[in-house]
């Protein structure tokens, strides 16, 4: 599983600021403000994605993600639970394994894994599946906000 502490901090921080967020860095051993899961998983309190040096790196892209496909308005009130609808999550899914082709050493098929390791569910089975054949409604939102090209 990538972690954290295994990607450039400055690429992290740049990839977040593109999309108007920021890297919160959280000492070794301290909590994690606005962490859902709880630790090592990444939080979010309004504009800023928390995680320490062993956070997975698609818990940070993911909870960036849902930063991402919220207004500004929504965005500015998340403390923890940043989504509220499951079109959201899926949007938030999709998004961060696109993220993930702009981190070096990272990339669309390692962070697949690394989902598929952590837990995540797809009706299809794997990640790689349901981006692939399962994804239409999350692309299609993603778009329709202007945060993908359509197609």
């Amino acid at each position: 599983m990538l972690r954290v502490g295994d990607v450039d901090a400055a690429v992290l921080g740049a990839l977040l600021a593109r999309h108007g967020l920021k890297l919160g860095r959280v000492a070794d051993g301290a909590a994690i403000p606005g962490s859902y899961w709880g630790e090592p998983e990444a939080g979010v309190i309004g504009d800023t994605v928390y995680a320490r040096v062993d956070t997975p790196v698609h818990s940070l892209l993911h909870e960036a993600s849902h930063l991402i496909v919220l207004t500004p308005e929504r965005r500015a009130r998340v403390h923890t639970d940043a989504t509220d609808s499951v079109a959201e999550e899926d949007a938030s899914c999709y998004l961060q394994i696109v993220l993930a082709d702009a981190l070096p050493g990272v990339g669309r098929a390692r962070l697949m894994q690394d989902m598929d390791a952590w837990g995540y569910t797809f009706r299809l089975g794997s990640t790689r599946a349901w981006f692939e054949h399962d994804a239409e409604d999350a692309r299609g939102w993603l778009a329709a906000r202007g945060l993908l090209a359509p197609g």
